[in-house]
């Protein structure tokens, strides 16, 4: 199973004690840009993350090719925000459904559900997402009821 989440947090508790466990995930990768060049941030994300789950910091533009490694039959592939999340799409990274994790709230955003609030941009990327025809999964853990809706 391959399962793209966007979550500005990017590794935390919930990742961790909730998403990992219930996508029994053997791989976990964070593509993002401003990460994948900065080996603190990498080496305090990956204390979290247990020793059973392949950890990859990746930039955008090399997730593809990673995700052509069938060895790992679980993989969890984080993104920042939205503006990731339709940039991996473009690269080619074709998925049919994305998790909208947490995005926090913000001056110039809407809050559409309590974990998730949307600037213009964040939603313009989201509705080339959904007119490419991938869903949108607002839930922040895997037993929150999901909620695909209008925005």
């Amino acid at each position: 199973m391959l399962w793209f989440r966007i979550d500005n947090r990017m590794v935390h508790g919930q990742v961790i004690e909730t998403w990992i466990p219930y996508l029994e995930s053997s791989r976990l990768i964070v593509a993002n840009d401003d990460i994948a060049g900065d080996s603190l941030q990498q080496s305090i994300m990956g204390l979290a993350v247990p020793h059973r789950v392949e950890m990859e910091f990746l930039h955008l533009d090399e997730l593809h090719k990673a995700l052509q490694n069938t060895d790992y039959p679980n993989t969890l592939v984080l993104l920042a925000n939205c503006q990731d999340a339709r940039r991996a799409y473009e690269l080619g990274n074709v998925f049919k459904s994305i998790n909208v994790g947490n995005l926090h709230y913000g001056p110039g955003k809407t809050q559409i559900c309590p974990h998730a609030a949307l600037s213009e941009d964040d939603a313009g990327c989201l509705h080339f997402l959904r007119e490419k025809g991938v869903e949108l999964d607002f839930r922040c853990v895997p037993n929150d009821k999901t909620r695909v809706g209008s925005f």
